[in-house]
């Protein structure tokens, strides 16, 4: 039986780290190989993913424990190079677990395709809604196979719009939407391809001039939701009473609601656990984070992507994203620690791993608000960064721990405190 409960996980060394984690996804340790440097992506293999590749760059990919989703443990792997981001998921995963974990759930995977049409004569909007069954059957027709996986055209829109920027030329514009449910592919090939088919003949359809013809990465039919409710005792905080730190994060919320200024920040604290995960797993984190921010101000003002309130003794948090993933396309075949992060993640499909990237957003902001709520974001923030600060100065395996006790001891964390800590102990 699988468990993402490992104690004592962060002080094992990293090779032992690997064999626990798959251990703990009820793997075997061959896949250890996967993570190490030697056995990672392939400088040939680089060369064939992108243009003019000179060498690899090599991120940390850790694993975050502890968390607890729809019922399940869930080993979460995660590519990031800022100090605590693991740390934090780590910690509030095992802290809403006490209240019986986080529960996420997921639209089906569908993506919203555009055809623009531009110099069109009158009445070509009505002509392209005319069409509709026509071009839904074009569209079909693109990619069969995924009907019997479960997807397909979910169907079509026609919008009118007009560019009225002040001081400019108006220009009308009629566009086609399109909605593709791409099921485990992130689909935005799925969906380039549907437009550049379409394209033409729209563009026949109306005398008009076709435009762009794209995907569009406002993924807001595919939306991935990740909730949580603890009592406020669990929020307890040294000497600080549970109540007044749930208070302090629902209040930190409301300002971020408030201000866009604030809401920034905030969603940037989401997103170090969503774009982690989504690197981790070989999925394009930019446009997860473009559908992201472009949802966040759907109501034609940046807000924070979660809430938090207080309901009934309880400190209820929801976040919901867009969350344009796949599984099966991309780096994700030709990579082995992408398929090493999904194997002992578990990850069955695109639905289960956006549900596992929300929960990790969420208890991401709930560890950065709760922090904000008692002692301050640096004190924690810090701690972790004193070995980042420790190495370079120069220090080695054996005498990392010292100066990163020098440091929390003077609250002093800087790489000229680091040396002078690192002289100390080597005389």
């Amino acid at each position: 039986m699988s468990s993402s409960r490992l104690p004592g996980f962060f002080r094992l060394p990293p090779a032992e780290r690997a064999v626990a984690a798959l251990a703990g996804a009820g793997l075997g340790p061959e896949l250890a190989a996967n993570w190490t440097a030697a056995a990672g992506l392939s400088l040939p293999v680089a060369d064939a993913m992108i243009e003019n590749v000179v060498g690899l760059f090599t991120l940390p990919n850790a694993i975050a424990v502890n968390l607890l989703l729809n019922g399940a443990d869930r080993l979460v792997p995660m590519v990031v190079e800022e100090p605590s981001v693991v740390a934090a998921v780590s910690n509030m995963a095992r802290l809403t677990r006490l209240a019986g974990g986080v529960t996420a759930s997921c639209d089906d995977a569908v993506m919203i395709g555009q055809v623009q049409l531009i110099d069109c004569p009158a009445g070509a909007a009505e002509r392209v809604r005319d069409a509709l069954p026509h071009l839904s059957e074009l569209a079909a027709a693109v990619h069969p196979q995924l009907a019997g996986y479960g997807g397909g055209l979910r169907g079509m829109e026609v919008r009118e719009l007009i560019y009225d920027e002040p001081g400019e030329v108006p220009e009308a514009m009629v566009v086609l939407h399109f909605h593709l449910d791409c099921v485990d592919a992130m689909g935005a090939n799925m969906v380039n391809t549907v437009a550049e088919r379409l394209a033409p003949v729209l563009a026949e359809l109306t005398g008009g001039r076709v435009g762009l013809r794209i995907l569009s990465n406002l993924a807001d039919q595919r939306l991935a939701t990740a909730t949580v409710r603890l009592p406020v005792a669990l929020l307890a905080d040294g000497g600080t009473d549970g109540a007044d730190v749930a208070a302090g994060i629902a209040s930190a919320w409301r300002f971020a609601w408030a201000d866009p200024y604030r809401a920034a920040t905030h969603n940037k604290g989401i997103m170090n656990g969503v774009d982690a995960v989504a690197l981790a797993t070989g999925n394009d984190w930019r446009a997860i984070e473009a559908g992201a921010h472009a949802y966040a101000a759907r109501d034609g003002r940046y807000r924070p992507l979660s809430s938090w309130k207080l309901r009934d003794g309880s400190l209820v948090g929801t976040l919901s994203l867009p969350m344009q993933v796949g599984t099966v396309s991309g780096a994700i075949r030709v990579h082995p620690t992408v398929r090493a992060n999904l194997a002992v993640a578990g990850v069955t499909g695109a639905r289960d791993l956006s549900m596992l990237i929300a929960a990790v957003g969420l208890i991401q902001n709930l560890g950065a608000l709760r922090a904000l709520a008692t002692h301050g974001i640096q004190h924690g923030h810090m701690r972790m960064h004193a070995r980042s600060l420790a190495m370079a100065a120069g220090a080695g395996p054996d005498e990392l721990e010292g100066v990163v006790m020098e440091l929390v001891r003077a609250r002093e964390f800087t790489v000229e405190r680091a040396r002078t800590a690192l002289i100390a102990i080597r005389s």
